[in-house]
């Protein structure tokens, strides 16, 4: 199992409710392919730094999971198909990465 972060952007249109559910249904795809979360971060409503389908802002979500590595062509594969979802990213974690998330996570949660 490897260790990974996803970064998605959400459509800025979406009501609250449809922004749940699109979390919701990415969270369930990866915990149905054995994937065990280790944290889901909310970050809001962000400016985009360049207009991407001529939307300025978008609502930035993170996972942090592991999971068998062939899983992530299936996540990516609804990433893609998916209109609510207007960009993502998934990075392979190393002992290092791993590190720093942890700390921003214990961070987080001192702020909170």
């Amino acid at each position: 199992m490897n260790h990974y972060e996803t970064v998605f952007i959400l459509n800025p249109v979406l009501s609250e409710d449809q922004i749940k559910e699109t979390v919701k249904k990415y969270e369930d795809l990866l915990v149905s392919k054995g994937a065990k979360m280790i944290s889901k971060e909310d970050w809001g409503l962000k400016k985009l730094a360049y207009a991407i389908q001529h939307k300025k802002s978008g609502f930035y979500h993170l996972f942090e999971y592991t999971v068998p590595g062939e899983v992530i062509n299936t996540l990516e594969l609804e990433f893609r198909r998916d209109e609510r979802v207007m960009r993502y990213l998934t990075v392979s974690l190393d002992k290092h990465a791993i590190a720093w998330a942890e700390k921003r996570r214990n961070r987080n949660k001192k702020t909170a």
